[in-house]
């Protein structure tokens, strides 16, 4: 399986990141455990997850996902085959989220005990926290790296002007600094990666795991109403993509993968890995079918009137409310 490096300080990676946020929520531990067992079997050794997967369940406190992976990590061995990132900085509870120095040791800790293992590959801020100065997250984050505990930092969901500030503090204060970003990015996400992120990664030389790869899973096809989105577990994300321009998108794919004897997902996957940046897109699969799709995405190479056709339908002039349907 084809593998890059994660920007110029990262590991080797796949171009498939397998996405943990579904364990414990839509994929029970068992289905967890065969899941990881057949991504690893197919090359797929990247996952990413988060302390707060899945907090958004009914019952859940969040840490579900680690505590999974965790598991799967004690009953197999193999802690050493995978790469592994995971985040912190969400809300957890009263007062847990952010990132001050105080906070963030803590949150690893927890991280390091429901993972069961000693150290995190890619340890990411979850999101920005401008409460807490940048020296002090990078200061603590460099402190991690240094005891061993945190290989390489990221970042997710900053802008690109503070995606810049915090890598030019690192280098002014001597810190880690990111090596890799994790943005919202794919074929009905655009605009701001492409104009305010791109030219940061492209100038510090980031690696870029984009997140929602598969829009919430509008863009392999499934999501044709409101009707379809109703009992989805993912469906109030996807109404927004409801109108002609996202139908367009869609359509779109399905051509394209007509042409090329395969999907929309695969198709939809294929055109972010070769999107200038990216390294390797984050997608998550609930059954042996959609990990098939992450699996054959690696080995689809788009021809250039694909990705002309898909770059063209996705560029969205005007922004059209959902339609009703």
């Amino acid at each position: 399986m084809e593998k890059r490096k994660l920007g110029s300080a990262g590991p080797e990676v796949p171009v498939i990141c397998l996405g943990g946020n579904v364990y414990g929520w839509t994929l029970p531990e068992a289905e967890t455990f065969r899941q990881l067992d057949a991504a690893l079997d197919a090359g797929l050794n990247f996952v990413d997850t988060a302390d707060v997967y899945s907090r958004w369940v009914p019952g859940h406190q969040g840490g579900e996902s680690e505590t999974i992976i965790g598991k799967w990590f004690a009953k197999t061995g193999k802690r050493k085959d995978v790469i592994l990132a995971t985040k912190v900085g969400m809300e957890l509870g009263e007062g847990d989220k952010g990132l001050k120095a105080a906070y963030v040791r803590q949150a690893v800790d927890a991280s390091l005990k429901r993972l069961q293992t000693g150290y995190i590959d890619i340890y990411l801020a979850h999101i920005d926290d401008p409460e807490t100065p940048l020296e002090e997250t990078l200061g603590v984050f460099d402190e991690l790296v240094k005891a061993g505990k945190v290989r390489h930092i990221g970042a997710s969901n900053y802008s690109g002007a503070r995606l810049t500030e915090a890598l030019e503090t690192s280098r002014k204060h001597g810190l880690a600094g990111y090596v890799v970003l994790e943005p919202h990015y794919n074929l009905v996400e655009r605009p701001d990666f492409e104009s305010n992120l791109l030219p940061v990664v492209e100038k510090y030389h980031l690696g870029v795991i984009p997140y929602f790869s598969l829009a919430a899973g509008f863009l392999t096809g499934k999501y044709r109403s409101r009707q379809d989105t109703e009992n989805a577990a993912r469906g109030a994300m996807v109404q927004k993509y409801l109108n002609d321009w996202g139908f367009a998108v869609v359509l779109a794919l399905n051509e394209v993968a007509h042409a090329h004897g395969s999907t929309p997902a695969r198709v939809a996957l294929a055109w972010l890995i070769a999107q200038p940046g990216v390294t390797a897109p984050i997608a998550s699969a609930t059954n042996e079918k959609q990990l098939a799709d992450l699996v054959e995405a690696t080995k689809l190479k788009l021809d250039a009137e694909s990705l002309r056709k898909l770059n063209e339908v996705s560029v969205r002039k005007v922004a059209p409310e959902a339609v009703d349907a």
